[in-house]
């Protein structure tokens, strides 16, 4: 492998990883809201009740 190609890899490990940081902001975000917590916590309660 010559030296431009693994410099061309480590940029799109880079590019990847910026990408899934991002995502992860994005979630954080969203799951932050009132109205998010509360359908989570409703589908969570009703998976946990038997019968």
């Amino acid at each position: 492998m010559l030296a431009v190609e693994r410099g061309a890899a480590t940029a799109e490990y880079a590019v990847a990883t910026m990408a899934a940081v991002g995502f992860a902001g994005l979630l954080v975000v969203i799951l932050r809201g009132e109205e998010v917590r509360g359908i989570l916590t409703d589908l969570v309660r009703n998976a946990l009740t038997v019968g």
